[in-house]
């Protein structure tokens, strides 16, 4: 008899190891991991990104992220395109808004938006000029602009100020130098008079030493969307889910930065998890505490795009000839991804 039970006993934990197992193999398992690829300039405004790879965000999604980092944003939206990263975060030129105007690239989230008290973008002029009479942005009509490339975004800025102040934008005589040492360093030496650029760590030294002079902060004159994330169009179609689980991540990110630098009303104000965020910035960006609290960019909290801007930058860019007519703002803006601002 006892062996009889004990065989009972044998077949029953049998039969419930065997339903234990079909019911574990039938309930939603966890995704493979899927690594990704980021590209990205080393700034400290790639913060919300260094925040949710510091602190397990991607890895939690099932994409754990390598941050690749460049020199150029336009290298990064080549790199997307070819498939060597899979996104990039950073701001569009003419040239990202010709690859995705073919079919190739899509705009999936917003990222840093110039907005005043918050400062990234920066006016800074020589001291030749500055001596001749350009003591403020409004001035620069009639003079030399020191830019990375024609159609990157500065130049965008440049023509919202020349729409603000109501003077002639093709006054102004464009110096590409393709870098941003190269574009500082010829305001430093009097051959341009001013330059558009986001305050880099060996600024600030340049600005106390008088080699050059801050004019202003680029949100307290012209707001505007300044950079995004965006990917493949063939990742954002045929990815969808690595794309959101990618979203999640960075909006995560992006809330935790959001919440250190700002206060009530949306305006800058430190909380007590800036010094945590600082901490994060200046490891990955290889910044000092006060290279990186010279210029703190906004991010709206979840990330939302200003489309209307937008659709207004690549109006601009074909007002200018640095994009072909039949570019469609509405197609690479990526509607199942992007959560947008509501209009004022």
């Amino acid at each position: 008899m006892r062996g009889m039970e004990t065989l009972r006993d044998f077949r029953g934990a049998v039969l419930i190891a065997a339903l234990i197992a079909i019911g574990y193999a039938g309930a939603p398992q966890p995704a493979a991991a899927d690594s990704i690829k980021i590209g990205i300039l080393k700034q400290a405004a790639a913060g919300p990104l260094y925040l949710a790879v510091e602190r397990g965000y991607f890895a939690a999604e099932g994409v754990p992220a390598e941050l690749v980092f460049f020199d150029a944003a336009q290298k990064i939206a080549v790199a997307t395109t070819s498939g060597s990263i899979d996104f990039g975060v950073v701001g569009l030129t003419a040239a990202f808004f010709n690859l995705a105007g073919q079919g190739a690239l899509r705009i999936i989230s917003g990222a840093v938006r110039e907005t005043p008290g918050f400062n990234f973008d920066a006016y800074f002029v020589s001291n030749r000029a500055y001596a001749a009479g350009l003591k403020a942005p409004k001035d620069i009509a009639g003079h030399s602009v020191a830019l990375t490339q024609i159609g990157s975004v500065n130049q965008y800025i440049v023509g919202l100020l020349a729409d603000k102040y109501r003077f002639d934008v093709n006054t102004i005589r464009l110096l590409p130098l393709q870098s941003i040492p190269n574009a500082m360093n010829a305001v430093v030496g009097g051959q341009a008079d001013t330059t558009v650029l986001a305050m880099q760590a060996a600024f600030p030294p340049m600005i106390e030493k008088g080699d050059v002079r801050l004019l202003g902060w680029v949100g307290d004159e012209t707001p505007l969307e300044r950079s995004e994330a965006f990917t493949a169009a063939k990742t954002a179609d045929e990815r969808s889910d690595t794309v959101a689980r990618f979203l999640r991540a960075f909006r995560k990110g992006v809330r935790d930065y959001h919440d250190a630098f700002t206060g009530p009303g949306e305006t800058r104000q430190d909380s007590p998890t800036a010094a945590a965020v600082w901490a994060t910035i200046m490891k990955y960006a290889e910044l000092s505490a006060a290279d990186i609290k010279l210029g703190v960019p906004y991010y709206d909290r979840e990330a939302r795009l200003d489309v209307k801007d937008m659709l207004h930058q690549i109006a601009w860019y074909k007002s200018q000839g640095l994009l072909k007519p039949e570019v469609d703002g509405e197609a690479i803006i990526d509607k199942r991804y992007v959560i947008p601002l509501p209009e004022k």
